[in-house]
């Protein structure tokens, strides 16, 4: 079985799309292989700046042959018809077969597909790869046709059995595969030929190449980590840098530079950023911490050891600290007064062209903010400040020359502007959790603003009606309510959604769909603060909006689903994809979103949780069973007899021991659950619930539901029902699968 070898070397690949371009070239190749009736062992494919390389052990040396039988159309049908059977067969007439069938006499045609060689399968599909490659962004060279990421200079494309290295006769526009290839473009330009995968990744190595770009990112990481050592360094981890690093160079050389002392105390994020962003540098600190030596990575080892690089370096280095020093003095001398600017500025920074400006946004966090304060021991009237200067670093010159540092900037600069660290950390924290294995804010200003922040995206965006769909996620919506969700979890926050969902909701609408007084948008919020989302409030606001807020109104006393009851959909959602890393399935939740208070997210999960591990016991699973052989007994009988079973059962019509002990366990089940659920002690209620699995299952085993006496059959179904009432009080366990 013959093992085959692909490399196509072009101009300078860019790093980002390296790793797609390698699964990209893996998948189409043994895709192509595969449908074309080959086998293979193992294959891996792998990039460099310059080249995509492939390795496929063990293929087949030929395709089957097949034999395939098709069945075609009757033999008096239409002459047209027979065409196109023989057309679609490439059979003529005479090579059919006619048989006989229940529906008459048809016509069969037996195909026979002989086996191809690998040679000729290889050449065809890696064709139909380079001129089908799918690259983000590709670009023509010369007269040709052809579209690469870069002009594509050569193919080696070679079948290696045993001591034997075939070449595949390939070309594609012009280029003509061979079992020639390049190393190092400045170290070892000189062409060699190679003969199979081993022979060349140790040719390459010889010249200058390292092929794995995990090889390439140890080699830069163990040798960057032992120079910063040798001067008494550390070098700041950045995992996306050193793979981008990695993409950059095929023989990665370190070099280690100081930085200039006069740009040392610039903050440590503008230093680390400045030279990651601009120069590609890794930053490394000292014992105490501060940033003072840089690595950057060379791709040639040079006669003085890298000086000259070096230096051009620090030169280049020494230019874009100065910018951003520059910046950073300018933005000290506004935030030392107040940032007073800034804000206005941003009286004229549209933050979506429906939505309003960023200044209307901050002012709606702000509102909105002051009332989540409340629920998380924060000072309203520091959350109002928070708020308002949380995001005054966005016009700043630093922030607009990296953006990236937004917070991280305005955490300085209300420092600079004299307002407390807890106020200045707001800034900074304010935009986290940015992603899974980032931490939620804990402080209780930070945490009631990012609530605000998130929670006004999100119904801004639902106020408008652009949500996310399907995977298209244009303004990170799904991250903003996996924010929320996590903020409220991990800091264990008692939060009512649904009611700021409704406030945040008629500020957008009344302010930006058809605008009135700020007055009067809060004093409908402070209606709906205190009568809640569906009473009076909704009727207020219906009487003095008209159709501004047409949905979520109460119509008549019936609630309408609005955009607050989709919004919050769209959480429980999240919840789920979140609680799925828990072991908390999608119908456990789900039981529990039919219980009242479903909007309290961390009171939904414990209770979630709760029930989960109570119907993971044998308990737990044995008493789902009883209640849904109660409750579909109970439904069944309901519909079969046209009334309704709901009436409370009589304890002195029970006939039998077991009748009397379900009575009795009912009863004591029900004085422990009904207090337990008030508390919300969700452990109890489960230890209580679990008192009814037994004599549930000795009542069904030893009573006849439906008994020939009416009124015990009438008594006895009524039971049924207060045992399904019992259990719904908990969850809605008909929606529990299984």
């Amino acid at each position: 079985m013959p093992d085959l070898l692909i490399e196509l070397l072009s101009e300078e690949i860019p790093a980002r799309m390296q790793a797609r371009a390698t699964a990209d070239l893996k998948r189409l190749v043994t895709d192509g292989l595969v449908e074309a009736g080959l086998t293979y062992a193992h294959a891996e494919a792998f990039a460099t700046p310059r080249r995509l390389a492939m390795a496929v052990e063990g293929l087949s040396a030929e395709s089957p042959s097949k034999r395939e039988e098709r069945k075609g159309p009757r033999v008096d049908a239409p002459e047209k018809a027979l065409e196109g059977f023989l057309r679609s067969t490439g059979l003529t007439r005479e090579q059919l077969e006619e048989r006989e069938t229940p529906k008459g006499a048809v016509w069969f045609a037996m195909i026979e597909t002989p086996g191809r060689s690998a040679d000729e399968i290889v050449a065809e599909v890696l064709v139909k790869t380079v001129r089908n490659f799918p690259w983000p962004k590709s670009m023509r060279w010369g007269a040709g046709g052809l579209r690469w990421v870069r002009p594509l200079h050569s193919i080696l494309c070679v079948l290696t059995e045993g001591e034997e290295t075939r070449i595949v006769d390939v070309e594609v526009d012009g280029l003509r595969a061979s079992d020639t290839t390049y190393g190092h473009r400045f170290m070892a330009p000189e062409p060699f030929r190679v003969a199979g995968f081993d022979d060349y990744q140790a040719k390459l190595k010889a010249s200058k190449v390292i092929l794995p770009t995990e090889e390439r990112a140890e080699a830069i990481w163990h040798d960057a980590t032992q120079a910063a050592f040798a001067r008494g360094l550390e070098v700041i981890e950045d995992k996306g840098l050193l793979a981008e690093v990695a993409g950059l160079v095929e023989w990665p050389v370190v070099l280690m530079g100081e930085i200039d002392t006069a740009y040392l105390d610039l903050p440590a994020e503008v230093l680390q950023t400045s030279m990651r962003e601009h120069q590609k540098f890794f930053s490394a600190k000292d014992t105490s911490g501060r940033i003072t030596g840089f690595v950057t990575v060379a791709n040639r080892e040079t006669a003085d050891h890298g000086a000259t690089i070096l230096a051009g370096n620090r030169k280049v280095l020494a230019a874009r600290l100065a910018d951003a020093k520059f910046f950073w003095e300018n933005d000290l001398r506004v935030a030392k007064e107040g940032m007073g600017l800034w804000q206005d500025a941003l009286e004229a920074v549209t933050f979506h062209g429906r939505l309003g400006t960023q200044a209307e946004r901050i002012r709606r966090i702000a509102a909105l903010a002051s009332e989540v304060a409340t629920k998380v021991d924060a000072s309203g009237e520091e959350t109002e400040i928070a708020a308002l200067i949380a995001k005054a670093d966005l016009p700043s010159e630093m922030v607009y020359e990296f953006p990236e540092l937004q917070g991280i900037m305005g955490e300085y600069y209300a420092k600079a502007a004299g307002h407390s660290d807890s106020v200045a950390a707001v800034a900074r924290e304010h935009y986290h959790p940015l992603g899974p294995s980032d931490e939620a804010p804990s402080a209780p200003l930070s945490v009631a603003v990012a609530l605000a922040d998130k929670i006004d995206t999100l119904t801004g965006f639902w106020a408008v009606d652009e949500k996310p769909t399907g995977s298209k996620d244009p303004f990170a919506l799904r991250r903003a309510a996996l924010g929320v969700i996590r903020i409220l979890l991990e800091n264990g926050i008692r939060l009512r959604l649904d009611r700021f969902i409704d406030a945040q909701l008629v500020r957008h609408k009344a302010t930006l769909i058809d605008p009135i007084s700020e007055e009067e948008v809060e004093e409908l919020i402070g209606e709906i603060a205190e009568h809640g989302v569906f009473g009076a409030a909704f009727r207020t606001v219906k009487e003095r909006l008209g159709d501004i807020i047409s949905e979520g109104l109460l119509e008549m006393g019936e609630r309408v689903p609005d955009a607050s009851d989709h919004l919050l959909t769209f959480f429980h959602e999240r919840l789920k994809v979140y609680l799925r890393d828990r072991d908390v399935r999608h119908d456990v939740i789900d039981a529990c979103l039919a219980m009242p208070n479903a909007d309290d997210l961390t009171l939904l999960v414990a209770r979630a949780e709760a029930l989960s591990a109570f119907l993971g016991t044998e308990d737990g699973e044995n008493l789902h069973l009883g209640f849904k052989r109660a409750h579909n007994l109970l439904r069944q009988a309901e519909e079969k007899d046209g009334v309704e079973y709901s009436f409370g059962p009589e304890a002195k019509l029970a006939e039998t021991d077991e009748e009397r002990a379900l009575f009795a366990a009912l009863d004591a089940a029900e004085t422990r659950i009904a207090p337990a659920m008030a508390e919300e002690d969700f452990d109890a209620t489960m230890a209580a619930m679990a008192g009814l699995r037994q004599p549930i299952d000795i009542f069904f085993d030893a009573v006849q539901i439906n008994t020939e006496n009416a009124i015990l059959r009438r008594n006895r179904l009524n039971l049924l029902h207060r045992i399904s009432e019992i259990c719904l009080s908990v969850a809605d366990l008909t929606r529990i699968e299984g």
